[in-house]
C-alpha cells in the first residue's frame, strides 16, 4: 500500500519553503502556539475576502504578517482604514493573551506587528482560492457535477497550468452514504519531487454534513540554482 504524504511537506526544503520562518529559539512552543493563533484570527475576519495564503516571519522584536488575497482592497479599506483595525484588534486578542502579564504588549505594539498585503493576480492558478470557490458553490446546493466540471475548465484554461485535479468527498447532493468524486485532466506527477504543484484542502459546511474539498494544480516544474529555483522555460 502507498503512503500518502502532503504535496508541500514533500518538498519543503527542496522546492518549497514554510509558512512561518525566523528566529524562534527558546520560545519555539509559545511563538508557534501564536502563529496558530494568529491564522485562526485572521481566517476568521478576513477569510472571505479571498485570502489564499498567510506567511509568518520573525525577527528579534518584531513580528511580519505577509497576507496574500485577491481582494486586497476590501481588507486594507478606505485610507487604510481596515487594516489598522484588524493590526489592533490582533495585538488585543491574540497577542496580549501571551504577553500581558509579561508587560510586553507596549513593546510589541512599539516594535510594530506589521501587516503586510499582496495581491494576487489570478487567482485560478491559486489551489486556495480555487477550494474556497468550490465551497462557496458547494454551501449554495450547486451540483456536484457541475463545480467540478466547471472548476476543473477553469483551472486548465488559465496559462501556465499542465494538470489538475480536483476532489469532493461526503455526503454528496445529501445523499445517506459518503464517497468521494473527483475529476482529473492533464498531467499530475505527485511522485517527483521537483513538481510544482500547488495543493489545497477545505471544508464546506451543509446542512446535511460537512464535505472535503481538495484540489492539486500541477505547474511545470523547479529546479534548485544556487539557493534559488527556476522552471525549465528560465534556464540557459
Amino acid at each position: 500500500m502507498s503512503h500518502k504524504v502532503h504535496p508541500k511537506i514533500f518538498r519543503i526544503r527542496e522546492t518549497e519553503d514554510w509558512e512561518s520562518r525566523g528566529f524562534y529559539e527558546k520560545n519555539f512552543a509559545s511563538y508557534l502556539e501564536e502563529d496558530f493563533k494568529i491564522r485562526k484570527f485572521l481566517d476568521s475576519k478576513i477569510g472571505k475576502f479571498g485570502v489564499g495564503r498567510i506567511e509568518i516571519e520573525r525577527s528579534p522584536g518584531k513580528v511580519n504578517v505577509i497576507i496574500s488575497s485577491s481582494r486586497p482592497g476590501l481588507i486594507i479599506g478606505r485610507g487604510g482604514e481596515g487594516i489598522e483595525k484588524l493590526k489592533r484588534e490582533l495585538i488585543i486578542k491574540v497577542l496580549r493573551e501571551d504577553f500581558v502579564k509579561k508587560d510586553k504588549v507596549k513593546s510589541r505594539q512599539k516594535s510594530g506587528l506589521r501587516l503586510e498585503i499582496r495581491e494576487i493576480k489570478n487567482p485560478w492558478i491559486h489551489a486556495s482560492l480555487v477550494a474556497l470557490w468550490m465551497v462557496g458553490q458547494i454551501e449554495k446546493r450547486m451540483r456536484y457535477r457541475r463545480v467540478l466540471k466547471q472548476t476543473l475548465g477553469k483551472v486548465m484554461a488559465q496559462k501556465g497550468v499542465k494538470g489538475a485535479r480536483v476532489e469532493l468527498t461526503g455526503r454528496l447532493n445529501g445523499i445517506a452514504i459518503a464517497r468521494k468524486e473527483w475529476l482529473k485532466q492533464g498531467l499530475l506527477p505527485r511522485q517527483t519531487i521537483r513538481a510544482n504543484i500547488d495543493y489545497s484542502y477545505k471544508i464546506a459546511k451543509c446542512s446535511y454534513g460537512v464535505i472535503g474539498v481538495k484540489v492539486w494544480i500541477y505547474k511545470g516544474e523547479k529546479f534548485k540554482e544556487h539557493g534559488n529555483t527556476a522552471t525549465p522555460e528560465n534556464k540557459t
